[in-house]
């Protein structure tokens, strides 16, 4: 069976990425001389992309990675993703919405008491 290609597209804790390693074959794209190629050069075996905010993840890369099927952002927004391209290709997205929602509120709460 072949193993599950993931694209993290930047460094993360060491745990997270040792975890990620053990399950799936890990391409680390911040390692790569040429970042524009890479995918390309992966692309029958990347068939995930674990990234954040800073990820382009537009109709280009649908159409780069063949395979791909998770899209999974370690962010709030996804401005920077095609949802229309990838419900239309049923790929999935995940983000993390509402993870800051109380720390920001706490830190303008704090700006206002000074």
């Amino acid at each position: 069976m072949e193993s599950i290609g993931v694209l993290l597209t930047y460094p993360m804790n060491s745990y997270l990425e040792e975890e990620l390693a053990k399950r799936f074959n890990l391409f680390r794209l911040w390692e790569s001389s040429n970042k524009e190629e890479f995918p390309k050069q992966n692309s029958n075996s990347i068939q995930a992309i674990v990234g954040n905010s800073s990820i382009n993840t537009d109709a280009e890369t649908i159409e780069i990675l063949p395979k791909l099927k998770i899209v999974s952002s370690f962010s709030v927004g996804l401005d920077r993703v095609d949802l229309d391209k990838y419900r239309e290709k049923g790929i999935r997205v995940t983000n993390t919405p509402d993870v800051l929602t109380e720390e920001v509120a706490d830190l303008g709460c704090a700006e206002e008491a000074l």
